[in-house]
């Protein structure tokens, strides 16, 4: 078959065009940094607060350096974030605005998710390398990851948690009030599992991470909040399915961590091991094909691609493991469900929630 005959996803784009494209691309790149630093140093929650202002009193508010505080203001201003009146040095961040990057707009705060990028651009040199020699960058190049995935978690999660997800689960509420035993596999700082203890007193909670830094974080929360009913425990889950003494659970869940496992596959087919008869299991994991062509019009493809490269490709490959990537995809999620041995799987998807898809499954 002749090349021009050969369906494409993309046409190119004239020469000019392709270059304001890349343009654009290198000044949002740059401006997700900044966005970044504004929710981290608490600048769009300060801005919220205040009218019109001076970046002396601004920095003053927040206890931060005027000259850096500036210097941020200019690129807010030139990025039509942030407004500017010249004549009296003052800006003001604009309530439509402060509804998608203040604390307060949680679960539509978008600048917690451009944490990611500062974080990615700390491990590029390592990634590059294992473009040359293969391999991966391993969890421990990654010390902010838990901290921005417990963010993210409580904005796509947490939020919607009681509402929308535990009830696609049919009659689990009335199972966990009444009392049963729940896992949550990679539960990292374990907000959502944090959250269903403290709902649901006369039930038991275990929460599986390989990280010692999140579980830490996760039983200083629970010590704080006066939980007693959970248990934190480090685990190396590649090797899940074939733990001898598998502890049994009514419920299992597993919140966008089965795809960066190092043997996806093992894990999955321990918690179908790890499932009383009748349990089900509830994961939650990313809205996408495992097909690239049917991806070409997701609405943050380039970020999610982008996060599997730098993140949780390359996490799993540092290990030995499978590498299956943030893209794995539901028609891989469903045959590698089947294959542990789930034969009712459902498949839902949350109105408000483009991001995620949340899978039911029953033993």
């Amino acid at each position: 078959m002749c090349n021009a005959c050969i369906p494409m996803l993309n046409e190119s784009l004239p020469v000019d065009d392709f270059a304001d494209q890349l343009l654009g691309m290198l000044n949002q790149g740059a401006l997700s940094l900044m966005v970044s630093i504004g929710h981290r140093t608490g600048l769009y929650d300060l801005m919220d607060e205040l009218t019109w202002a001076t970046s002396t009193q601004i920095a003053a508010q927040g206890a931060l350096d005027e000259r850096y505080v500036r210097e941020w203001l200019a690129a807010m201003v030139s990025a039509g974030i942030v407004q500017y009146q010249p004549a009296s040095k003052t800006y003001l961040l604009p309530d439509s605005h402060a509804a998608l990057l203040c604390r307060r707009a949680a679960p539509d705060n978008i600048a917690v998710f451009a944490q990611y990028v500062g974080m990615l651009g700390k491990v590029e040199d390592q990634v590059v390398e294992c473009f040359r020699q293969g391999g991966g960058v391993g969890y421990e190049q990654f010390p902010s990851f838990h901290g921005i995935m417990a963010e993210d978690s409580g904005q796509t999660v947490l939020a919607a948690l009681d509402e929308h997800i535990l009830p696609l689960v049919e009659g689990i509420e009335r199972e966990l009030e009444a009392g049963i035993r729940v896992l949550d596999v990679g539960c990292g700082r374990a907000r959502a599992l944090l959250h269903l203890a403290q709902r649901f007193p006369r039930s038991e909670f275990h929460g599986y991470d390989l990280s010692h830094e999140a579980l830490e974080d996760a039983r200083r929360v629970a010590a704080d909040r006066g939980i007693e009913n959970i248990v934190f425990t480090r685990r190396d889950l590649t090797d899940f399915n074939l733990d001898a003494d598998l502890e049994q659970f009514e419920l299992v869940t597993a919140f966008d961590a089965i795809h960066d496992q190092a043997a996806p596959q093992n894990v999955l087919d321990g918690i179908y091991r790890a499932l009383k008869p009748g349990g089900r299991f509830l994961m939650q994991d990313i809205r996408a094909s495992s097909h690239l062509e049917n991806n070409a019009d997701h609405p943050i493809g380039p970020l999610l691609y982008t996060l599997s490269t730098m993140h949780c490709m390359t996490v799993s490959l540092a290990q030995g493991g499978a590498g299956l990537g943030t893209m794995w995809g539901e028609e891989k999620a469903v045959e590698m469900l089947r294959l542990a041995g789930f034969e009712q799987i459902e498949v839902n998807q949350l109105e408000h929630d483009f991001q995620n898809n949340f899978y039911v499954l029953r033993k």
